[in-house]
């Protein structure tokens, strides 16, 4: 994903965009990773240019936590800790573009250390227009199930990660995935497409038809539909390689790789390629069966936690449960976060252990937990009841 986020700083760089105006978050522990092939380089598709150099790294590590970002939408310096210290000191002429790029789940985003919630980030959203601080906004998610951010509910919601090991056209180097399908087609139209005559729309729909398995929708104030990309993207045209935007099809993978399982996909090529009877290899394979150890026990965990509070008969219909279109995917928000979040109360984890990124696909179940009325004692003697 800091490879997707790259490659969209390349993309604005491009687009003529000053760095003062352009404000990146990214955990920075990739491009001199010791499993990189390639030190200081961050590619995007296979064979494809380096994407991290002359990034700006302006919250890096720790710094990438949902307090900055909330910080640098109000463009509220004074509630930073840590970073360049750049806001978005946007103002009512002003369009403004956000893209965001990580793990997610129902009424949630994920960051390193903690989680942006859906209920947080409209009301930093509504903050920000209130005070007139654009003109207009467009705001690019890549993340599972991203659509509750702004709904509330989409029934199965999944991003896929693409250009995975088992596509021959992979540098063999690298076990990992390097991107994300949402994230690539879109950012892959810009590269090869007229941004003054592309509008919001059209790249919409070429996106949608080319992410395959995954929902691609949207929200909001439909009326900005037909504005064209180089408003919130960038103008100079001289920098850009054009073509048909006919030219855009779907890519030819030989799989996708549902985001959920691509650690677990990493944790596999990194066990087939490591030498036999190396300790490389004793290595890779306590982490894989670690990590499938994790999958069953959170898998667990969550189905006997609705049997212990439900009853076997009505807990599955009662966890797996979709709202209609339109409702929030859940009502008290406090119960949501005192089990998912890293609050004091912080429930799930305290009783059951780490609320991963494949855990992650549980917050539905967890937020009809609370839209059931079951209260924070309720669920602490659950919790302690099932993981005990």
């Amino acid at each position: 994903m800091q490879a997707d986020i790259c490659h969209a700083y390349q993309i604005l760089k491009k687009g003529g965009l000053k760095d003062e105006n352009i404000i990146v978050f990214m955990y920075d522990d990739i491009a001199y990773n010791s499993e990189n092939p390639r030190k200081g380089v961050i590619i995007n598709k296979p064979n494809g240019p380096d994407v991290y150099k002359g990034v700006p790294k302006d919250y890096t590590g720790t710094h990438v936590n949902a307090r900055n970002l909330y910080a640098v939408i109000l463009g509220d310096k004074s509630a930073l800790t840590g970073g360049s210290g750049k806001v978005l000191s946007s103002g009512p002429n002003d369009h403004v573009f956000i893209y965001y790029a990580d793990h997610g789940s129902v009424g949630l985003l994920g960051m390193p250390s903690d989680r942006v919630y859906a209920k947080d980030l409209i009301s930093v959203l509504q903050k920000k227009n209130a005070s007139k601080g654009y003109k207009s906004m467009v705001f690019y998610i890549e993340a599972c199930e991203a659509g509750s951010m702004f709904e509330g509910l989409l029934s199965k919601e999944s991003s896929y990660g693409t250009y995975c090991p088992g596509d021959l056209s992979v540098p063999a180097e690298f076990d990992t995935c390097l991107g994300d399908l949402y994230s690539i087609s879109w950012m892959e139209d810009c590269d090869i497409s007229d941004l003054h005559k592309e509008t919001l729309e059209n790249q919409y729909q070429r996106v949608r038809r080319r992410t395959t398995n995954s929902h691609v929708m949207q929200y909001g104030d439909m009326s900005h539909k037909q504005e064209l990309l180089f408003a919130y993207m960038g103008v100079d045209l001289s920098n850009r390689s054009l073509t048909s935007t006919s030219d855009i099809s779907s890519p030819s993978f030989s799989r996708a790789v549902n985001q959920r399982d691509t650690k677990l996909l990493y944790l596999q090529q990194k066990l087939q390629r490591a030498p036999t009877g190396s300790q490389e290899k004793q290595v890779a394979q306590k982490q894989l069966l670690l990590e499938i150890a994790l999958r069953k026990n959170v898998d667990y965990s969550i189905t006997k936690l609705g049997e212990v509070l439900f009853g076997h008969e009505k807990s599955s219909n009662i966890l797996m449960n979709v709202r209609p279109q339109g409702q929030p995917v859940v009502d008290n928000w406090d119960c949501f976060k005192n089990f998912v979040s890293s609050s004091p109360l912080n429930i799930y984890e305290k009783y059951c252990g780490h609320l991963s990124a494949y855990g992650m696909k549980y917050t539905r179940a967890i937020a009809n937990i609370c839209n059931a009325g079951i209260t924070t004692e309720k669920m602490v003697a659950a919790s302690d009841q099932t993981c005990a």
